[in-house]
């Protein structure tokens, strides 16, 4: 196990790590701490905890907006699926309209 330190609002935290998930866990800290940032100029003074609640709010907030814009990503995928299913039915219908005429007209031609 690994042990890396990761700067979060001015503040160092020792953690413990499996190896190899450092780089990792280094750029979800850098994503904090932009956050971090972003929270401490717009609203000058904050406690760290308040910092740090700020930053996950707006991690929240990004989040909740990914996967909106994947739920409808998804929905357009199904609805596109559905109109494929819907073409080929009447495609299908269509070929059985035709080969019903050409049986019709076979029939009143013999008769």
């Amino acid at each position: 196990m690994a042990e890396i330190t990761l700067q979060i609002a001015g503040r160092h935290y020792d953690i413990g790590v499996r190896d190899g998930d450092e780089p990792h866990l280094v750029q979800l800290a850098r994503l904090i701490e932009e956050k971090a940032r972003a929270a401490q100029q717009n609203t000058p003074g904050l406690t760290e905890v308040r910092t740090l609640l700020f930053a996950a709010l707006f991690l929240a907030d990004e989040l909740t907006d990914l996967r909106k814009a994947e739920a409808g990503r998804q929905e357009r995928l199904s609805l596109e699926a559905d109109d494929e299913r819907a073409a080929q039915s009447v495609e299908a219908l269509a070929a059985r309209i035709e080969k019903l005429r050409q049986t019709l007209a076979a029939a009143a031609a013999a008769a």
